[in-house]
């Protein structure tokens, strides 16, 4: 058998070299980054450097002590290649810090990821959150210990509650199974961050259009928002963006004779589903023909003002950031609480949006008045009608309503 070279690091000040490159990449994920480096100039950076420092650093923590210089940059480029030839780091550049594995985070940062897994997982009860969650609760259970429960305290919470089942082994557990798409989320995923064209089905749409049975999608993310699941999808046969209810959707899930299109093409259809949800309010993406024109430039938008009044008008001025293009005015100040009497909401807006638009502003009953256009005006009057006469029969109770109507 011929004789082994001598291993480079059979001496000691070598092997704990070694060991402390690797402590520096766990414990300082993503050390020789940029963005990590106090400099007014990241382009010429030395990712080296920082990691000489961050090491020395450690062995001094260690009470080692070891030469001024020492290890030399060049050193440290080899022990890399070690790490490389074993496993530990991979064959690839490590542009934005060193890390090991898929331990991207600081404490920091683990701490509020891990709320927001705590969150989704509790909220919006995404089954496989959930399940990564209860995982990471056990391997971090340790280490939530010695830091008196630091890393499971919810520092921040996302309150919004699905209202619907959306976990299947939750449903089975108490026997409330739905035939929803929910049961099928791995291969919906998979779809998704493969750009495979899959077949879904919906039985029942309560928008009174008639988009129901079999659909053949590119489905494209799935969404939380307000109080339920949806799903982002493109239908393969004319490009057409819509979003809709995951438990409106039948538990039926299958792949298309249709050549996978990877990410880059997923990564447009998002981009154009996003330009269209910044334009719009609310979920509802519209037609074909009219999606075309609004991508383009060519599509009118229609203004939309309501004027609100106090108390709910404080709420408004506050909503800065409530609509991209969003105009908010104040009106005349009250002599009496030095505050406008009434503010006053506008935005410009595509028509496929203004459903959803005046549903928000039905939150606000009597303290909201629609200004424009029309159709909205017209709309509101008459809901506020049909209200006082619902409530007409019960005139005993309500002094006054007779005098409304």
């Amino acid at each position: 058998m011929p004789k082994q070279p001598p291993h480079a690091y059979r001496e000691n000040l070598a092997f704990e070299r070694l060991m402390l490159l690797i402590a520096t990449f766990l414990k300082y994920p993503g050390v020789g980054s940029p963005d990590l480096i106090d400099s007014g100039n990241n382009q010429n950076h030395d990712a080296m450097s920082a990691v000489q420092g961050k090491l020395r650093q450690l062995a001094m923590e260690l009470g080692l002590e070891w030469p001024e210089t020492y290890p030399a940059v060049p050193t440290l480029r080899k022990d890399l290649e070690t790490l490389r030839r074993y496993g530990i780091l991979d064959r690839r550049m490590y542009r934005w810090g060193y890390y090991l594995g898929t331990g991207v985070f600081s404490l920091g940062e683990l701490k509020v990821a891990f709320n927001a897994l705590a969150s989704q997982a509790q909220y919006q009860r995404d089954p496989q959150i959930r399940r990564i969650h209860e995982s990471l609760s056990l391997k971090l259970r340790g280490l939530d210990s010695e830091l008196k429960g630091e890393i499971s305290y919810p520092v921040r919470q996302y309150l919004n509650r699905t209202i619907v089942h959306t976990d299947p082994e939750e449903m089975a557990a108490k026997g409330e199974n739905r035939d929803t798409l929910f049961h099928q989320l791995p291969l919906l995923e998979i779809a998704i961050v493969q750009g495979k064209a899959i077949a879904i089905s919906r039985s029942q749409n309560f928008y009174g259009s008639n988009h129901t049975g079999r659909l053949q999608v590119f489905p494209l993310q799935l969404i939380y928002h307000d109080i339920a699941w949806y799903l982002l999808y493109e239908y393969c046969d004319n490009g057409h963006l819509a979003i809709g209810r995951l438990n409106r959707f039948n538990n039926y899930c299958q792949p298309l004779n249709i050549p996978e299109r990877g990410l880059d093409p997923q990564k447009q259809s998002l981009d154009r589903a996003y330009q269209l949800l910044e334009n719009g309010w609310g979920l509802n993406l519209g037609d074909v023909q009219s999606q075309a024109d609004e991508l383009e430039g060519k599509l009118p938008l229609i203004q939309v003002s309501v004027r609100f009044f106090p108390p709910i008008s404080a709420f408004i001025l506050e909503g800065e950031r409530r609509h991209p293009k969003q105009k908010i005015d104040s009106g005349p100040i009250d002599p009496h609480t030095r505050k406008p009497s009434y503010v006053k909401y506008t935005v410009n807006l595509p028509s496929r949006s203004l459903e959803e638009f005046i549903i928000w502003v039905y939150r606000y009953m009597d303290n909201a008045e629609l200004i424009c256009p029309n159709e909205l005006v017209e709309k509101h009057a008459q809901v506020a009608q049909r209200l006082v006469q619902r409530y007409a029969h019960r005139s005993s109770d309500f002094s006054g309503v007779n005098n409304l109507v």
